[in-house]
């Protein structure tokens, strides 16, 4: 197969897509933010207590 035969059908079946309308895509992206500034929050919470706690035990029980 050439190289236009390949392009026609990827135009074939980009004309197939059922691409998601502007509002979609506003709330999709603020709404994939927001659960990625939530998990960042939580994994760094997480860490922090981890970190405090890690220091608490080898500050009471190391040598």
């Amino acid at each position: 197969m050439n190289i236009f035969g390949f392009l026609k059908e990827v135009k074939e079946e980009l004309l197939k897509v059922a691409w998601p309308s502007r509002e979609q895509t506003i709330r999709y992206t603020i709404l994939v933010v927001i659960v990625a500034v939530a998990v960042g929050l939580f994994l760094g919470g997480l860490d922090y207590i981890l970190t405090v706690l890690t220091a608490f035990i080898l500050d009471q029980y190391g040598q």
